[in-house]
């Protein structure tokens, strides 16, 4: 069976713990409200987010032969995200990330790189995005990706007539380069503002758009976190606030704001009407530890999306 969205990426494994403020001296111990492990990253939190909202989804990745892969594997089958796409490399760890995260809900990382960054783009995937309705590239960065297979990969996807859109894990030596071949094949770039920043050296959010869109994307979205997302087109920009919500874990917000905002599109949504449900998406994992939060499905976003209150209101 085709996928909905086929997601290209990284897949991490994510141990978070909320509320921590400060480490304990020695080995005193302290009591918090919560702990979450959950398979996340860009294209694997992506997947997890787009499978509750309701798509079928296919993840091409990579994880290592551990205990933690065995664990990433059970939650992708729990929420029916398909991992045949993502192979087990023998003799490497799972990527994985310790979050501890503080009162107000940000998050210092402590990242362990492991099999994910060295996924490859192989002809299964090929053939897959050319029956997918939507190609989700995040794997810019990725140590073994062949620049002839990716180019095959966007190609067939948009010989199917698929929709494309593109995140950043963060932007690295090779990031522009990568960006300048890929966004001519993408529909909208989503990357956060500090990642437009540092890719254009522009702090104000329009300028880095415009800066991003004349790399090829046709529109670019810029996450603006607690100020919701800068839409950038050839006719202009808008901007669309996010939502007042009582902040938990912010971990994995921008990659549920992607996934929100492509289910919203493949529903007819116009790019206003996406990014108002993606931002719904961030708000309820916002308001939660982890890859999913609040979040329980699609529904759920989208009466918040037209019930909760704009942060620039508020």
């Amino acid at each position: 069976m085709s996928a909905d969205i086929l997601a290209v990426g990284l897949t991490t494994l994510d141990i978070l713990g909320a509320p921590i403020d400060a480490l304990p001296p020695e080995d005193q111990g302290v009591l918090i409200n919560g702990i979450e492990t959950i398979p996340a990253g860009t294209a694997g939190g992506f997947a997890l987010v787009a499978a509750v909202l309701g798509l079928n989804t296919s993840l091409v990745s990579a994880v290592g032969d551990d205990r933690m892969c065995r664990f990433v594997r059970m939650v992708f089958a729990e929420h029916r995200v398909d991992t045949s796409l993502t192979p087990t490399l023998p003799g490497f760890p799972t990527s994985a990330t310790i979050l501890p995260i503080d009162s107000h809900g940000r998050r210092p990382t402590l990242h362990a790189v492991g099999a994910s960054m060295l996924m490859e783009i192989t002809e299964a995937a090929i053939a897959a995005a050319a029956h997918a309705r939507h190609l989700h590239y995040a794997a810019i960065g990725g140590f073994r990706i062949d620049p002839d297979a990716r180019a095959r990969l966007l190609q067939a996807a948009r010989q199917a007539g698929a929709s494309i859109t593109c995140d950043l894990i963060a932007p690295g030596p090779t990031a522009a380069e990568e960006l300048a071949a890929i966004l001519p094949h993408v529909d909208v770039f989503l990357p956060s503002l500090a990642e437009a920043t540092h890719l254009t050296g522009h702090t104000d959010p329009a300028q880095a758009a415009n800066a991003l869109r004349a790399l090829g994307a046709q529109v670019c979205i810029l996450k603006l976190g607690r100020a919701g997302a800068l839409i950038a087109t050839a006719d202009g920009h808008e901007t669309v606030p996010a939502f007042d919500v009582e902040t938990v874990d912010t971990t994995s917000c921008g990659d549920a704001f992607c996934a929100g905002f492509v289910a919203a599109r493949l529903r007819g949504g116009t790019l206003a009407e996406s990014c108002r449900l993606a931002a719904a998406v961030a708000a309820l994992v916002a308001q939660g530890l982890g890859t999913l939060g609040k979040l329980t499905d699609f529904a759920q976003a989208a009466h918040n999306a037209a019930t909760l209150t704009p942060r620039s209101a508020a």
